[in-house]
């Protein structure tokens, strides 16, 4: 059991104000491994005055200055690329292949895109006789979730950075220690005194003093609908800016004219990636009814062929467990409920996969001839279940995969002129065209209750800036 107790405040490891503790699980092995402290006002206080505190110089800074400083942490993730893959496999059971592959190279590329991004734009623009102006929009609070933990965190501070905010991060408590390791990285780059502070703790202790409090300009939230909703409640009465990343239940839509067997198999696959704990996973799959014979016979195939394994040994294209056992059986009663209420087990299937007795391990599950009022079309799951639903035509397929209150991500699979155009009608905040692969440059956010703003790329640095208007700046 290694202690983790201390929170990273004004460029210093402090201990807390109100020692209290919680130990981190492995969910592989449902064994603690590391304690944390979880923090209180006091410590949030102390942390919102020393990113107050900093703005003023910090928010004065050169671009290049600041540019630079990404550098530097990007050059710090990647030093440190074996341990922060090790922290986050221990923290939520991603398997070590995947660690390594995309959730520390996630966080990488959020910075490299960043500075980029930085370097070349345009802060000020005149028109007529006024500046229009962009500044940053001050101290910034950062809620961020256990499923992504690096690509979250740093899709939030790199444009925070970057655009001269400071800010206050609360890091999920069920997945803390790749958020330390970070801290770390940051204060080694140099990142000045104030500028960034993290403070763990849970969501009624740390996020909601946080969300409330008077001297955060922006609150950035990652996580469910449900949380989302409290954290807009708790800052609306200092009226601050809130950005949020949200739920989803988002539709891939297989057109009649598509290679079934690629678009099918990739679908189950790409659903089954990070055990399903994706905000954006293609959960709802859309095939032409006269089609779904033969995509069951894919799908069942292709989950079948889908590997749980201990995350330290697990295979490229395998599975680890459901990252926290109040997840793990939110997905165990889920897919108890898609049974009861009819729909067409085609694999998987309740408890856990043959060879575990203990670890959140989930059997790889498809549901087909499922409605679109079903719970499990309906909810999401957040686990490695895919719903397969037939449709009459192309018509039919659209409008139930915009029958949902989420908007977060879309799939569409076919011929490009045709997938293009059905993509155009999908309500949601990004699509992804024939297994396109994640764009660090394009926004990423939602339409409905998958949130509002947007993350990554041009339009996510833009979140953190306000804009001015200087009139009477310079004759016509």
């Amino acid at each position: 059991m290694k202690d983790y107790l201390k929170f990273y405040i004004n460029g210093e490891w402090v201990d807390p104000v109100e020692p209290r503790t919680l130990e981190v699980e492995n969910p592989a092995t449902e064994e603690s491994f590391a304690r944390i402290s979880l923090g209180s006002k006091a410590d949030v206080d102390k942390a919102v005055a020393a990113a107050k505190a900093a703005f003023p110089s910090f928010s004065q800074t050169s671009v290049e200055f600041r540019a630079d400083l990404l550098d530097k942490i990007a050059a710090g993730i990647q030093k440190r690329m074996p341990e922060l893959a090790s922290a986050i496999s221990d923290e939520m059971g991603a398997p070590m292949w995947l660690a390594n592959a995309a959730q520390v190279p996630a966080g990488l590329g959020h910075f490299a895109t960043t500075a980029a991004i930085l370097r070349g734009y345009e802060w000020e623009e005149l028109k007529g006789t006024t500046l229009l102006r962009k500044e940053p929009i001050g101290v910034c609070g950062f809620i961020t979730p256990w499923n992504w933990p690096m690509n979250q965190i740093a899709c939030k501070v790199a444009p925070a950075l970057a655009a001269g905010c400071t800010m206050v991060l609360k890091p999920s408590e069920i997945a803390p220690l790749d958020a330390l390791i970070f801290a770390e990285i940051l204060h080694e780059a140099g990142v000045p005194r104030g500028v960034f502070n993290l403070v763990n703790g849970d969501g009624p202790g740390v996020g909601a003093v946080l969300s409330a409090h008077p001297d955060v300009d922006m609150m950035s939230f990652t996580g469910s609908t449900r949380a989302g909703v409290l954290v807009a409640q708790a800052a609306a009465p200092t009226v601050k800016r809130v950005a949020q990343e949200l739920g989803g239940k988002s539709p891939n839509i297989v057109l009649p004219s598509a290679d079934l067997k690629k678009a099918v198999s990739g679908g189950v696959m790409q659903m089954m990636t990070n055990t399903g704990q994706s905000c954006n996973a293609p959960s709802r799959m859309f095939v032409q009814k006269d089609q779904q014979d033969e995509a069951i016979a894919i799908a069942r195939a292709t989950a079948e062929s889908v590997k749980v394994m201990m995350p330290g040994e697990a295979t490229p294209g395998a599975i680890g467990p459901i990252s926290n056992g109040n997840q793990f059986q939110k997905v165990q009663d889920l897919i108890q409920v898609g049974i009861d209420e009819g729909a067409t087990l085609v694999a998987g299937g309740t408890g856990r996969p043959e060879g575990f007795n203990k670890g959140y391990f989930t059997r790889p599950t498809v549901f087909a001839n499922v409605t679109n009022q079903m719970t499990i079309a309906r909810e999401e799951i957040f686990g490695p279940v895919l719903c397969i639903l037939p449709y009459d035509t192309l018509e039919d397929a659209i409008e139930m995969a915009n029958d949902t209150v989420y908007g977060l991500a879309g799939y569409v699979q076919g011929p490009d002129k045709e997938a293009h155009e059905v993509a155009n009608r999908i309500r949601a905040g990004q699509i992804l065209v024939n297994g396109a692969s994640p764009d660090f440059s394009a926004p990423f956010g939602g339409y409905g209750q998958s949130g509002n703003g947007r993350e990554w790329g041009e339009l996510g640095f833009e979140e953190f800036l306000e804009t001015k208007a200087v009139i009477g700046y310079k004759a016509a």
